[in-house]
Parts: C-alpha cells; sequence; structure tokens
C-alpha cells in the first residue's frame, strides 16, 4: 500500500508541476489564447480533434505539450525497461489519466479562476463540451480511456492487482488530493503568485539584451 502511495504522490507532484508552468505560460487566458502559437480550427487534423475534445481548437503549444509528456512517460523504454504491448498500455494509461487532472489543477491554482469559477460560462475552450456533475465530460473520458489502458496492460500480462493498484492510485488523487488542493496547497500558491509579481526586474536587466530606447511619445 505505501508503495500506491508514493506512486499516487509522484503523479500529484507532476501534476501540480505541470498546472503550475502553464499557469506561468497563460496566465488568465487559458487554452494559450495570447501565446505566440497557431490555431486551427478548420483543417482535417484540427476538426478530428475538436470532435474529440468539445470543439477545441487545435493549437501548436499543446501539440508539443502533449508530445513532449507522451516522450517523457517512454523515457524508461530507452532506460533498460523492455517495451511490450502491456507496457505501452501502462504508459497510456497514465498520460490519459494525467492530462486531465493536471488540467483541473490548473483552474484550482489559478489565481483567476480557482474551483469558484471553473463553470462552463468562465471557460470559453470548455463550452462546447457537454458537462456531468459540474464536469467536462473530456474529464471522465480521460479516466475512462486511462482505466481501459490500465485494463489492456493487466489483462496481457494477467496481473489483476496491478489494475486495482491503479484504481486505488485514481481514488487517491481525486478524493484526497484534490480537496487538499483547494484547501491547502491553491490558497498558499496564490499567495505567493501574487507575492512574486509585486515588482519585476526585467526593465533593469540590461545585461541579456537592450531595451528600446525611449521616444518622446512614451513619456
Amino acid at each position: 500500500m505505501i508503495a500506491i502511495i508514493i506512486q499516487a504522490i509522484y503523479w500529484y507532484f507532476l501534476s501540480i508541476l505541470l498546472a503550475a508552468l502553464e499557469i506561468e505560460i497563460e496566465g488568465k487566458h487559458g487554452w494559450a489564447y495570447k501565446l505566440p502559437t497557431w490555431y486551427r480550427k478548420n483543417s482535417f487534423v484540427a476538426l478530428l480533434y475538436g470532435l474529440t475534445t468539445g470543439g477545441k481548437p487545435l493549437t501548436g503549444y499543446f501539440t508539443f505539450m502533449f508530445i513532449f509528456l507522451l516522450s517523457v512517460f517512454h523515457t524508461q523504454f530507452f532506460m533498460g525497461k523492455e517495451w511490450t504491448l502491456a507496457n505501452e498500455f501502462s504508459v497510456l494509461a497514465i498520460f490519459f489519466l494525467i492530462c486531465p487532472y493536471w488540467d483541473f489543477l490548473w483552474f484550482i491554482l489559478n489565481p483567476h479562476y480557482g474551483i469558484k469559477r471553473f463553470q462552463k460560462k468562465y471557460i470559453w475552450w470548455h463550452a462546447g463540451s457537454l458537462w456531468f456533475c459540474h464536469i467536462p465530460l473530456d474529464y471522465f473520458l480521460g479516466v475512462v480511456i486511462s482505466i481501459a489502458c490500465a485494463y489492456g496492460a493487466n489483462y496481457l500480462n494477467d496481473d489483476f492487482g496491478s489494475f486495482i493498484n491503479h484504481i486505488v492510485v485514481i481514488s487517491l488523487l481525486i478524493v484526497v488530493a484534490i480537496p487538499i488542493t483547494i484547501f491547502i496547497i491553491a490558497p498558499l500558491y496564490k499567495k505567493w503568485y501574487w507575492w512574486m509579481r509585486r515588482y519585476d526586474d526585467r526593465t533593469i536587466t540590461t545585461i541579456f539584451y537592450d531595451l528600446p530606447e525611449k521616444s518622446a511619445g512614451d513619456e
């Protein structure tokens, strides 16, 4: 049981890091809306992506983010672990669990949202999704695919115990970690977020780059 708890803590920690990283990158403008990345709605791949994600646009930012995360999870196969179909299913089980989980933590931690603003009317990129019990259906789909992949892995390995372990990890992340995030981690993070933004040294960091000189109209 201790090993399962440690595993859940690790995936929680990774999800917190991903959520915090995206908050630093995106701020209050979710789904990379203000980032210098490409947006696609009408290409074949974008339309296919939209059909599976409630109409969300396909962006360059998330394309590379998802590829990066998948690559990280596959690192084990380049460090001695044998690739098998069962092991691939295990990787995908974690991937499809972490993606919606870190997305939800983004809202909980983000000082511009929080759990109270986790509503369809405030989140345009989830507006096209169906919501069930105040949660986008995308999240449920991710968890269902995760469970299906875990079952596939353990069916191939004939190891039902590992499948149960995956269910326990999911339960810990949802039932235990989310309340901890809402009532403890998020308030502390939000205070730190605004404290770090009391001032900014960008304008005096001229050793790294030359700032454009002010013109008379800038005064």
